[in-house]
């Protein structure tokens, strides 16, 4: 009897996990299992506060394909232990440490020691604007002393003790926590071998053409003086797509124009400014990388 209410309070609480975090599985690890959730909703910032003891959470790939994947979990960890781990990578968070856990992949969290956690829904375009080779480093910790991730807990805080928050002040703060990890994530990546620079040097041809028509696969290979073939590989070797990388950059750079865009300002303009010249296909493109349309973007910051 006592196993089996230990059972059900575990899935009721995993049941609001699910509501507020996306799909898991999991279990209770002994009779010592306690679980708390409170969500903290702000425009944008989406985040939970978990307080949790002797239970495993599990992201398989079949709550993975249940979920959307468009973001990363950002864990804060406020109190005690946890040990995160995805793919070969396992951290174990202490007080004041964050980790990154990609909502694409299968992942494992274990609690035995008590924890508090926050764990804030980033979404994936804001890391791969400051993380552009494509390789985001998940389960690493980052350990409470850096300053960076010092600065990343305060800026939390402040935002979580701010009702009155304005949509543009909630995108500018999930921006601002992507900006401040990024330095931290890039110390914990692989040294760059001379792919990933040769691979920078492209990105950097395609930002300083990024406006120009021109810019299509077969140009950009021959300014760089290697096969359209060989520029292929040299993207997918880090999981992108050439294309896909042009079109999310530009995307990126017209949610910029439009954060400081006036309102007389026509959309369409300001698309095919940046290469975006049926304004119909920069409207569904922009809508499904930022998850509201030009118009409603420029909005939420006309109002901050």
């Amino acid at each position: 009897m006592a196993e089996r209410q230990h059972n059900e309070r575990f899935e009721k609480w995993l049941e609001k996990v699910n509501v507020a975090c996306g799909r898991f599985s999991g279990a209770a690890l002994e009779q010592g299992f306690h679980g708390s959730l409170r969500e903290h909703l702000a425009h944008a910032i989406k985040l939970s506060v978990v307080e949790i003891n002797q239970a495993r959470l599990l992201r398989t790939s079949r709550e993975v394909a249940q979920s959307n994947d468009a973001w990363f979990y950002t864990v804060f960890q406020l109190e005690g232990e946890a040990v995160m781990e995805q793919g070969e990578n396992q951290a174990v968070l202490g007080q004041g440490d964050i980790t990154l856990i990609d909502a694409s992949r299968p992942s494992c969290f274990t609690y035995t020691h008590g924890a508090k956690q926050v764990s804030l829904l980033l979404p994936r375009h804001l890391l791969e604007q400051h993380l552009r080779l494509g390789e985001i480093p998940c389960a690493q910790r980052l350990p409470a002393e850096m300053p960076m991730v010092r600065l990343s807990h305060g800026l939390l805080r402040e935002s979580m003790g701010s009702d009155g928050l304005t949509g543009g002040e909630s995108e500018a703060t999930l921006e601002a926590i992507a900006c401040l990890l990024a330095p931290a994530l890039t110390r914990h990546s692989l040294p760059h071998s001379k792919r990933d620079r040769h691979l920078q040097k492209v990105m950097t041809l395609i930002d300083e053409h990024i406006q120009s028509e021109t810019l299509r696969p077969e140009w950009i290979a021959a300014e760089s003086g290697m096969s359209v073939r060989s520029l292929y590989r040299l993207f997918a070797d880090k999981g992108l797509v050439v294309a896909q990388y042009i079109k999310n950059r530009r995307l990126d750079l017209c949610a910029q124009a439009l954060r400081t865009a006036s309102h007389s300002e026509k959309l369409a303009g300001i698309g095919y400014s940046w290469g975006f010249a049926d304004h119909s296909h920069f409207s569904t493109a922009f809508k499904g990388r930022f998850g509201v349309s030009p118009g409603e973007y420029r909005k939420r910051f006309q109002a901050a």
